[in-house]
């Protein structure tokens, strides 16, 4: 069976393309601004074009320039997550910043992926983004979303997936948006199951500790750089595994409280449990911004790859700071799998290939 192609935008180290790259998918060609993750793709996507630059100069003639008219005229499908910043629960705190397509970045990339979408013309397309995209503060992104596609004759469907119920061993919550041609279009299944649940046979997410709990060896012992907590070093070694700065408020109990109840952001010494997944990975490391190791430190990039369903060889490039932006932004390859997979069986059935415009 012939191999589908792919398109992939705000491409990053590849987290989406390596899912669908498993899924049966071609990357054709792949496009993101950053430096580093273009060297990245580069060495993990050696058989794919690449174009380093602002989605707001990607044209059908810079793709043609790349890949050729004929790698152009039957592609299957555009994925692709605009950088979420705009749309993130970050910007309920940050009220002096705009919001969603206020944002001049919201704007850009947003409009970018749908001016790929329409000189391109997929049989299928694609969208991620953080789970703040569906809120109805963000319902005018997406009606303008949806209607431009409807218009280019998409079938669109939505959904937020949380990673765990995949087999991630991190509870990340993405939004995606799915359109189609003509063939409709199934979420894939859940593989694993909430472990509170009783009424399901699927087994129990991952955990931490089954992920990354083999990296914590001797060889490795040596954490210089890796110190966590910073000031609150002394209080994050008290603080169970599994729970944040909240252990220490009076509303939890605790006879000398450091901290007043939800006033710090969420993650702030949150300490990952070896019995549960990892919350999500951020895109930026700090030392008293979870999730942290149970250990007290900060996680190492390998185990941030782990937590993500990388590859241990998975090739990153830049420095530490760099690479941990490029695993943090990125959708994990193992839900971009079964979403792959889900796409591929859809357009099996879809008839006909349309002409990109």
């Amino acid at each position: 069976m012939a191999r589908l192609k792919a398109v992939s935008v705000f491409s990053g180290c590849g987290g989406l393309d390596l899912g669908f790259r498993d899924a049966g998918f071609d990357i054709v060609l792949g496009v993101d601004s950053d430096p580093f993750s273009a060297r990245s793709h580069a060495i993990n996507f050696p058989e794919s074009e690449f174009f380093e630059g602002s989605i707001a100069d990607f044209s059908r003639a810079e793709a043609v320039a790349l890949v050729g008219e004929k790698a152009l005229q039957d592609v299957d499908v555009l994925i692709g997550g605009p950088p979420c910043p705009p749309f993130s629960k970050s910007r309920f705190y940050r009220t002096e910043m705009p919001r969603a397509m206020n944002d001049p970045v919201g704007e850009v990339t947003i409009s970018g992926y749908l001016e790929t979408l329409t000189w391109l013309r997929p049989r299928a397309f694609l969208l991620e983004n953080v789970a703040g995209m569906a809120f109805k503060v963000h319902s005018e992104t997406i009606e303008h979303i949806v209607e431009t596609a409807e218009a280019l004759g998409y079938k669109c469907q939505m959904k937020v997936l949380n990673a765990a119920d995949y087999g991630v061993p991190q509870t990340r919550q993405r939004f995606f948006l799915v359109g189609t041609l003509d063939a409709e279009f199934s979420w894939p299944s859940a593989s694993h199951r909430d472990p509170s649940r009783a009424d399901s046979s699927l087994p129990p997410w991952a955990t931490s500790g089954s992920a990354i709990s083999d990296l914590d060896t001797e060889e490795n012992a040596d954490d210089a750089g890796h110190v966590a907590g910073g000031k609150h070093r002394d209080l994050l070694k008290q603080i169970p595994p599994g729970d944040n700065y909240l252990f220490f408020t009076a509303k939890r109990g605790h006879p000398n409280p450091q901290f007043e109840w939800r006033k710090r952001y969420w993650s702030f010494l949150l300490k990952l449990s070896p019995d549960m997944p990892s919350w999500t990975i951020q895109a930026r490391r700090s030392n008293n911004m979870g999730p942290l190791h149970w250990k007290n430190r900060i996680l190492r990039i390998e185990e941030v790859k782990r937590l993500q369903t990388f590859p241990d060889d998975w090739y990153l490039d830049g420095k530490l700071e760099q690479q941990w932006r490029q695993v943090g932004n990125a959708v994990p390859p193992q839900l971009a799998r079964a979403l792959g997979r889900e796409l591929s069986s859809t357009l099996a059935l879809q008839v006909g290939k349309p002409k990109a415009a």
